[in-house]
Formats: structure tokens, C-alpha cells, sequence
């Protein structure tokens, strides 16, 4: 081994993830890094905010999404106590809004899990010493982002509502609000959307990254 690197102190690494078997294939890949050691493993959102206080990781790799509490909740939640955490997200949709979102609250960086072993330590290098790594893809999904239609959060929650298939009844009743008004909401989005129809304004919406899902 380099007497460089095994001179060097280690990063110190907490992986969150729900799936077991994405977490150990990751520390098996950190694992051959000289210069890298996972301190701890989290399966969700909550427990990765409590394991921070545990292991003090150099960088926290953080799925975005994930059951109870998810990664744009818990890497607000983390930078609040910790505010110089450095956290990178892995996501399957680089459109999500929550990846933008906790890029938004000071994550550091954010790659899709489909990214080689090489650009996945190489951004965690590149983390923890400071930097930013936020790959190709999802760089110009938070450029498009920019010219979006903005949204109010009860419009959000209804487009979301459409896309999944609930009718203006079904809307209405988990709203609290009328059918009228959930029908004055969806012109208004049609409007931002430019469409005409729910099917046009879900594809739409999936499109542009603007679901939560």
C-alpha cells in the first residue's frame, strides 16, 4: 500500500439506505478503498439523523428515497444540528424534486445508482475534502428546474392526486376543500402546464420532474 495514503486519515462514511443489499454492496465497494471505512449503515431516514450523532461521518451517502423519513427530510434534519455535514444523495430519478430539494438545504453533491464505482468514490473524495459532485444528469435536471412553472403546495399535492389517478371528489376530501375549488385548482395548473387535460398534465408533470414520486 502507498505509505501516503496509509498515512492519510481515513473518511469516515455512514450509508443510508432501505434495501440491505444496496447497503452492502456499497460498503463492499468502500471497502477496497484504502483511504475510506463505513463507520455505520442506516435503513431510513430517521435512523440516519440519529446515527450521525453515533459515528461523526466524514460524509453521509444518503438514498433519497426511503420509508418513514425520507433523504431531502433527513439531510434537512442533519445540516440543522450539523450544519457543516456533508451529505451525497443517490437516486434512481434525477428529477425528483426531493434530490433539488436537498441540494436546495446543502447537500453537496448527488449522483444516480446507476453511476460507475469510479464517479461514486471519486465524488465522495471529492465531499468530504470540501468540494461538490453533482453528475452530468441531474446537473441539467436542476437547470431546466429553473424554468419550471412554480407551483403552490396544495397545487403540487393535487397534481400529484391526478397523476396517481384520484378523481376531484376523492381530491376534495383529502384537501378538505370543494370539488369547485379542487376544478379551479386544475385550470390553473392546466394554465401553468400548458395542457388540457389530466392525462396531458400527468405525462407533463412526470416530464418535468414536478411528482414527488
Amino acid at each position: 500500500m502507498n505509505s501516503d495514503v496509509a498515512s492519510r486519515k481515513k473518511i469516515r462514511i455512514l450509508l443510508a439506505d432501505d434495501h440491505l443489499i444496496v447497503r452492502m454492496g456499497l460498503a463492499t465497494i468502500l471497502s477496497l478503498e484504502p483511504d475510506m471505512e463505513v463507520v455505520g449503515e442506516a435503513e431510513d431516514g430517521a435512523d440516519a439523523v440519529r446515527r450521525v450523532d453515533e459515528c461523526a461521518p466524514d460524509v453521509i451517502v444518503m438514498d433519497v428515497m426511503m420509508p418513514n423519513v425520507d433523504g431531502a427530510e433527513a439531510t434537512r434534519q442533519i445540516l440543522s444540528r450539523h450544519p457543516d455535514a456533508k451529505i451525497l444523495l443517490l437516486t434512481t430519478f434525477g428529477k425528483s424534486v426531493r434530490v433539488r430539494a436537498a441540494l436546495d438545504l446543502g447537500a453537496r453533491g448527488a449522483l444516480l445508482k446507476d453511476a460507475s464505482k469510479r464517479s461514486f468514490v471519486e465524488a465522495i473524495r471529492r465531499i468530504a475534502a470540501g468540494g461538490r459532485a453533482v453528475c452530468a444528469e441531474i446537473d441539467r435536471e436542476i437547470a431546466l428546474a429553473k424554468s419550471l412553472p412554480t407551483l403552490t403546495d396544495r397545487q403540487r399535492t393535487i397534481l400529484n392526486a391526478v397523476a396517481k389517478g384520484y378523481n376531484n371528489r376523492e381530491i376534495a376530501h383529502f384537501e378538505g376543500i370543494t370539488t369547485d375549488g379542487v376544478r379551479a385548482h386544475l385550470k390553473t395548473l392546466f394554465a401553468r402546464l400548458g395542457v388540457a387535460s389530466r392525462t396531458e398534465a400527468a405525462t407533463t408533470a412526470l416530464e418535468l420532474g414536478l411528482l414527488d414520486a
